[in-house]
C-alpha cells in the first residue's frame, strides 16, 4: 500500500477524543482540591464561616456557569480584531472560542457540579451547626437550608445566564483579561 492510500485510510477513521478521560481525572483532582479546602476551612469553625464558604461555592458555580455559557455564545469576530491589534486578551479570547465545547463543558459540568457537590456537603455542616445550637434535631431546619441554598444556586445561575448571553463579548473578554494577567494558556 503507498503513502497516498495509507493518508487516505487514516483520514477516514474517526480521531478518538481523549477530553471524556481528561474531564474525569480533572473532575477528580478538582474535587479532591474543593473538598480538602472547604474541609479545612470548615474544621472546628462557627456557623459564620460556614455561611461564608457556602456562599463562596455557590459564587463560584455561578461565575463559571456563566464562563461557560458565555464563551458558547460569543461571536470571535471581536476577538479575532483583538489579537490582530495585540490587545491584551485577545489571543487567550480567541483560544477559549476555539475550544468553547471543552471550555463549557470544563466550567458548566466539571466546575459547576464540584462546586454543587462541595456546597451540598457544606449545608450538612451548617444543618448539624444550627440543630446543636438550637437544640433540636428537626428536620424543618433541614428544608429551610436546602430551600434556600437550592433558590440562590438556580436563581444566580439563572441571572448568570441571562448576563452570559446578553453581554457574552464582554464576559469572555474579561476572562480573557484575566487569563493574560495570570499568563494562562499563552
Amino acid at each position: 500500500m503507498s503513502d497516498k492510500e495509507k493518508n487516505k485510510k487514516s483520514k477516514g477513521k474517526k480521531k478518538h477524543s481523549h477530553w471524556p478521560l481528561k474531564v474525569f481525572l480533572m473532575s477528580i483532582a478538582l474535587s479532591a482540591v474543593l473538598s480538602f479546602l472547604s474541609s479545612t476551612a470548615l474544621s472546628g469553625a462557627g456557623s459564620i464561616v460556614a455561611i461564608v464558604v457556602l456562599l463562596a461555592f455557590i459564587l463560584l458555580g455561578i461565575i463559571f456557569d456563566m464562563i461557560g455559557v458565555a464563551v458558547t455564545a460569543a461571536d470571535p469576530r471581536p476577538f479575532h480584531s483583538m489579537a490582530a491589534h495585540k490587545e491584551k486578551g485577545g489571543k487567550e479570547a480567541i483560544r477559549l472560542l476555539s475550544r468553547a465545547n471543552e471550555v463549557s463543558s470544563f466550567c458548566n459540568d466539571v466546575v459547576g457540579d464540584i462546586c454543587g457537590i462541595v456546597s451540598g456537603s457544606t449545608a450538612a455542616v451548617i444543618v448539624v451547626q444550627l440543630q446543636r445550637n438550637f437544640n433540636t434535631t428537626s428536620v424543618l431546619i433541614s428544608i429551610g437550608v436546602t430551600a434556600l441554598i437550592s433558590g440562590l444556586t438556580i436563581g444566580g445561575k439563572a441571572l448568570g445566564k441571562t448576563v452570559a448571553i446578553n453581554d457574552c463579548t464582554n464576559v469572555v473578554y474579561r476572562v480573557a483579561r484575566v487569563m493574560h494577567t495570570l499568563h494562562l494558556f499563552r
